[in-house]
């Protein structure tokens, strides 16, 4: 299903190898959402894009990836700060006498402080970090959309919500990021030959079963190349809510390698010459858009055995 993911995130690559370039003033709308609206988590690895701003477009983004860094920083140092006190005060009470509340402020407050440790390490380290590209569901990441004749990266969340649904829709179906390809011309027949959208990634991740638990497996192409994943999005709006652009990606059944690693789906990767034509379905028949998915790239995939 493609439940996590390193997405490609650099503008470079976008342009190079599909003439994509950003909108600005999406991306900038989604930035100035983000400072009021905390569930918008957007990757370490798009912000770097804007590190050495030069255009005015770079430096007004790049302004508002500050003001988000700093208010979560404050916060995140309030919380250690009380977390501190709490685990002080739990210690002074457990050396009078052994109580389960104390214990348990004790367990908490530890792994809160280490929590915090953790994320103000990130929010103000420049290194790069293994996650800095992983997307999950829930999660924003650059996706390319044709809009008037042009490819343009855009951010939209990875969990698709349907022009027309309700916010809840999100609860009661968690796997909207997963369009399976069975049923394109059903469930996700508004957005099938309509609204198409392109995910960059170089690596995947998938849940399966190992003998009664669940095991993270971190799928990678062999050769090493970037994957064009098929993609479908939807443009959600609502007179209080706003908009709200978001996306899933097309799924099918797996290659042999990945069926026998325990998994039943597998992302679409399409062939680079057949992108434009994913990207303008308009007018294309559903019989054309499903060749398209059918004369697909395929690698075969390696996997290592990431959490268990």
């Amino acid at each position: 299903m493609c439940y996590s993911a390193q997405v490609r995130q650099s503008f470079s690559a976008y342009l190079r190898e599909i003439g994509a370039v950003p909108d600005y003033e999406q991306i900038t709308r989604i930035l100035e959402q983000r400072l009021v609206d905390k569930s918008i988590r957007i990757p370490r690895g798009f912000e770097r894009n804007f590190d050495h701003p030069m255009t005015v477009e770079d430096k007004r983004v790049r302004e508002l990836i500050s003001q988000y860094r700093n208010a979560t920083t404050t916060k995140f140092e309030q919380e250690l700060f009380a977390q501190k006190k709490r685990l002080g005060d739990a210690e002074r009470k457990l050396k009078v006498k052994q109580t389960k509340a104390a214990l348990n402020d004790q367990r908490i407050a530890t792994n809160k402080i280490d929590t915090c440790v953790e994320k103000l390490a990130l929010l103000r380290g420049t290194q790069s970090h293994e996650d800095d590209n992983r997307i999950f569901p829930m999660t924003y990441a650059p996706v390319v959309v044709k809009h008037e004749g042009r490819n343009l990266i855009r951010l939209a969340r990875y969990h698709l919500r349907q022009r027309g649904q309700p916010a809840s829709i999100d609860r009661q179906f968690p796997g909207l990021y997963n369009a399976r390809r069975d049923n394109l011309e059903k469930f996700w027949r508004k957005e099938f030959g309509a609204t198409h959208a392109l995910m960059i990634i170089d690596s995947f991740y998938e849940n399966v079963d190992r003998d009664g638990k669940n095991a993270v497996l971190h799928f990678n192409p062999w050769p090493a190349q970037q994957m064009l994943v098929a993609c479908l999005y939807g443009e959600w709006i609502h007179p209080r809510e706003g908009p709200l652009l978001s996306f899933a990606a097309v799924t099918d059944e797996p290659p042999p390698e990945i069926a026998a690693a325990g998994h039943d789906r597998c992302i679409i990767n399409l062939k680079p010459e057949n992108v434009e034509a994913w990207l303008t379905p308009q007018g294309r028949s559903n019989g054309e858009l499903q060749a398209i998915l059918n004369d697909r790239q395929q690698p075969s995939y390696e996997y290592q055995v990431e959490a268990a």
